[in-house]
């Protein structure tokens, strides 16, 4: 860069010094000047550069082999490795002191903890949880255990848990039985899905016996049965009723024709109630037992599975024919039955086509009739009065009152009746007769002079 000249008058030239001492003023002097012009030049130089007359120096810089951001990446990776590597470690050791440590040992049956028991006993919960006694509590199949508890007949449902260091828990969910069932020589009860289960040695139950049960036989063959027989008491019971606890058998082998035994203190009743209009029906016996009673010696059976018609002591040998005998209860299983509950009613072996045949008069119940609220409502008809008879009818009269009745019949004969329009009544419909006197002699109808005829004394 040119320096800039510049005309200036130094002070030599103003005032000229001596000859000695200005030699030595000039020479100080001339060096003073060169370190002002060294100086300004420097100065000029650092003020007078620009950015735009010279280029910016460049640093070098070293750079790696792998870009920063995968530098961090692989730092992460290694770290994460490390802690797993570590983990392992530890898991492993800690699998291996609980595989051997008699810490996690399952020492003796105090060591397991059962609930839920009712029926069933902690023998039968040993017998499947005894192989546990002395294994690592980590090593006891839950699973397996929980399938076998399961297999036990009283058992609908069960868990099995581990606790932390040595104990296990077993929780028992028990099956609720609904009825007793005669299988073969032997009483059982029977839940609403037709398992069985043995009788219990400290509870009593209430429940009917069901007949129509056959040993062996599978699971899905009972289960029908068992949904009618459920049909049967949710009817029986409906509305407050609590008819099911009047009955002590129902037979289900039929399932188009459910038949009850009723626990009658005057005597048990065999009752046909068809496959619906369970209530209904047995209600229709309820209102007209007392009446039967009355009209008949001994009422063994009513058949009520017909709309409109009553059926009373029906021959029962005809349908049992051909049917499997019941087998008699050893008296074993009827103490052990007596004692859970079972009627008396239930525990007397009768086998049906042994049976003497009784007559069956059938009634003919109208819809009003077997309403009582309508019967109630109903004026009785008025009484026709019978005419005053002349001498001849006094003698014909007296004839036919001291008529004996008509012979017997055969056994399995059957004699049937039409219903009487009067039947709410408690004695037995007369016909008109003729009269002595003033008093008349009423005629039985033939219905009822048959079935007395058929009565024979004790």
């Amino acid at each position: 860069m040119a320096r800039k000249s510049s005309s200036t008058i130094l002070q030599e030239e103003l005032y000229p010094p001596s000859a000695g001492h200005s030699r030595v003023e000039s020479a100080h002097a001339e060096s003073t000047r060169e370190e002002l012009d060294d100086a300004r030049l420097i100065d000029l130089d650092v003020d007078q550069e620009s950015p735009f007359l010279r280029g910016q120096k460049r640093v070098s810089a070293r750079r790696s082999s792998l870009p920063k951001k995968t530098a961090s990446r692989l730092l992460w990776v290694a770290i994460a490795v490390a802690i797993l590597c570590v983990c392992a470690i530890g898991a492993a050791g800690l699998y291996d002191y609980g595989e051997h440590s008699w810490r996690f040992r399952v020492e003796s049956s105090d060591n397991l903890e059962i609930t839920g028991m009712q029926n069933v006993s902690r023998a039968q919960i040993m017998e499947v949880m005894g192989a546990d006694i002395g294994r690592n509590i980590f090593f006891v199949p839950l699973a397996q255990q929980k399938a076998q508890l399961e297999q036990i007949p009283w058992v609908e449902s069960a868990s099995v848990m581990r606790f932390v260091p040595n104990r296990l828990k077993v929780e028992i969910h028990e099956r609720t039985p609904v009825a007793f069932a005669r299988v073969g020589p032997h009483i059982e009860l029977i839940d609403a899905g037709g398992t069985l289960m043995e009788l219990p040695h400290s509870h009593k139950y209430s429940f009917p016996v069901i007949l129509g049960m056959n040993p062996g036989e599978p699971l899905s063959t009972r289960a029908p049965r068992m949904k009618a027989y459920n049909e049967l008491v949710e009817d029986l019971d409906s509305g407050g009723a609590h008819y099911s606890q009047d009955l002590s058998e129902v037979d289900l082998s039929d399932l188009d024709d459910l038949k009850v035994r009723v626990n009658d203190p005057a005597g048990d009743v065999l009752v046909e109630l068809g496959s619906s209009d369970y209530l209904k029906r047995y209600k229709t016996y309820v209102g007209h037992v007392q009446e039967w009673r009355q009209q008949f010696q001994k009422l063994e059976s009513v058949n009520l599975r017909y709309d409109n018609q009553v059926i009373v002591n029906p021959d029962m040998v005809d349908r049992n024919e051909g049917k499997p005998k019941q087998a008699a209860l050893s008296p074993g299983a009827a103490k052990a039955a007596a004692a859970a509950g079972v009627r008396q009613a239930a525990l007397v072996t009768r086998v049906g086509a042994n049976e003497r045949a009784l007559p069956k008069p059938v009634f003919e119940l109208s819809p009003k009739k077997l309403d009582p609220k309508a019967a109630a409502a109903k004026k009785p008809p008025a009484r026709a009065r019978a005419k005053k008879p002349n001498k001849a009818g006094n003698k014909a009269g007296t004839k036919t009152a001291r008529k004996t009745p008509a012979p017997a019949a055969k056994s399995g004969a059957a004699t049937t009746a039409a219903m009487p329009p009067n039947l709410g009544t408690k004695k037995p419909v007369q016909s008109a007769a003729p009269a002595v006197g003033n008093a008349s002699i009423a005629k039985p109808s033939p219905a009822i002079v048959k079935q007395q005829g058929n009565a024979t004394p004790n």
